[in-house]
């Protein structure tokens, strides 16, 4: 039997001891309140990989020339109805979004080379980009001889005009010095700190501003906030679909949408960097063939939509389900430590940053990294935090002791407690109340 052979019978709504079931292959002793970071996959999807799994190891031959391509199509075409694609040929399936920023970039930078592009046309990213895109952004557009330009964006930040107004900066700054704006890499949800942007204003302005490739990296869209491509108008859009769309590490889809221009159809433009029987095919194509290896985390797509809706409201019910309470908890950790919220809770998804008390004396990235091992180590919870550089860096001397340098973000997905997040609190409190600071930690030892 095929991997999603079940799905021909809907099942009934998860009741809150069988969603525990679900989940209970996590560490029972940890607050896991880092949905953002990896993930999770339920026991009921988990099973579904494996069953595909076996299938491959049972039969190879079998698996690859009778079973996997049918079974991709069936996933892209899933994921084409969830996000509002025209076509299911502007889906492709991929590892993850830093997979789909590569491939989208890749093509940006033979633009650069067969002289589509000039040397110092310029490419505008958010100063909060993904750390691995704005890699990529140096490995294909820098190198190439592209201009980069970042959205100097405020954090705390209180309200989404002020996004707008520093991204009309951006590209007027792009103009001024003479450049052609080609390309805009923007975040729908930023990683580090976590803040919803406004995306589809931010793509109508590129269209108004002549902006040619607009990329939008959702590495936290799908299953986190509203996607709808057709909406939001980008030319590509990319999301994971293992952080919170339940399906195993790790497979994200890349949304292209099929334009007229100088080059042809942007599908066959575009390749996978890994380059394997299928190139010259189309992106969908090539990406559903790049040698042996285990595709089931793409294979069980319909799986995690089957589980998504056995919960009220489905996956537009667990968002806004996952969004109030995690406002409510952000709410609760703010108020108990007497700090604040790093954006208005409409521009959360089901992430929100909170900030630590200034007393804990966060004065460093590496301050960050050790009080987030402290925590794991000795209260048990799982949780990042952030380090305001800027915040730290443009504090006067007479505020020196009292500036918020330091945010924990915390994620709600159907597995957490309120109790989860009760842990965190009463750390922090504990930390405070023993005068603890950062520069009582050593450095972890490396091997």
């Amino acid at each position: 039997m095929n991997g999603d052979a079940s799905h021909s019978k809907k099942k009934p709504k998860l009741s809150p001891p069988e969603i525990s079931a679900e989940f209970s292959h996590h560490d029972p002793a940890v607050a896991r309140i880092n949905n953002g970071s990896f993930g999770c996959c339920p026991r009921s999807v988990t099973a579904a990989q494996r069953d595909w799994q076996h299938q491959f190891l049972r039969q190879p031959d079998n698996f690859f020339l009778n079973l996997l391509q049918p079974a991709i199509s069936r996933s892209r075409s899933l994921v084409a109805s969830l996000v509002n694609a025209p076509h299911v040929d502007q889906i492709s399936l991929v590892d993850n979004a830093t997979t789909a920023a590569a491939i989208f970039l890749q093509h940006c930078a033979w633009s650069f080379a067969e002289g589509r592009f000039s040397p110092g046309d310029a490419a505008v990213m958010l100063h909060y980009a993904y750390g691995a895109v704005k890699k990529s952004v140096e490995a294909y557009i820098t190198r190439a001889g592209g201009h980069v330009i970042e959205v100097d964006l405020p954090f705390p930040v209180k309200s989404e005009d002020e996004i707008i107004t520093e991204f009309r900066k951006a590209l007027a700054k792009g103009k001024s010095e003479g450049r052609k704006v080609r390309i805009a890499v923007i975040d729908h949800v930023t990683s580090m700190p976590a803040v919803v942007i406004p995306v589809k204003e931010l793509v109508k302005i590129c269209r108004e501003e002549g902006v040619e490739q607009v990329f939008v990296d959702a590495a936290h869209g799908i299953g986190c906030v509203d996607v709808d491509v057709q909406e939001i108008g980008a030319d590509f859009y990319t999301s994971n679909l293992h952080k919170w769309f339940f399906c195993p590490p790790s497979v994200a889809f890349l949304y292209c949408r099929n334009q007229s221009n100088a080059g042809g159809d942007t599908q066959l433009q575009l390749h996978h960097p890994v380059v394997s029987h299928e190139y010259g095919n189309g992106l969908p194509v090539e990406s559903g063939w790049i040698g042996t290896r285990d595709y089931s985390a793409q294979l069980v797509v319909p799986s995690a939509a089957e589980f998504v809706e056995r919960f009220p409201g489905g996956i537009d019910g667990i968002k806004a389900g996952n969004h109030s309470a995690v406002v409510e908890m952000g709410e609760m950790l703010a108020k108990a430590w007497g700090t604040n919220l790093g954006s208005p809770p409409e521009m959360c998804g089901s992430m929100i940053m909170v900030g630590l008390p200034a007393c804990l004396g966060i004065g460093s990235e590496s301050d960050s990294l050790k009080l987030r091992t402290h925590l794991r180590d000795c209260f048990a919870v799982e949780v990042p935090i952030y380090f305001n550089k800027r915040r730290h860096d443009r504090r006067g001397e007479e505020e020196a002791g009292g500036v918020i340098t330091g945010y924990v973000r915390i994620s709600y997905q159907v597995y957490n407690k309120v109790e989860d997040y009760e842990r965190l609190r009463d750390a922090v409190d504990k930390l405070v109340n023993d005068g603890f600071t950062c520069a009582s930690l050593v450095e972890p030892e490396s091997d």
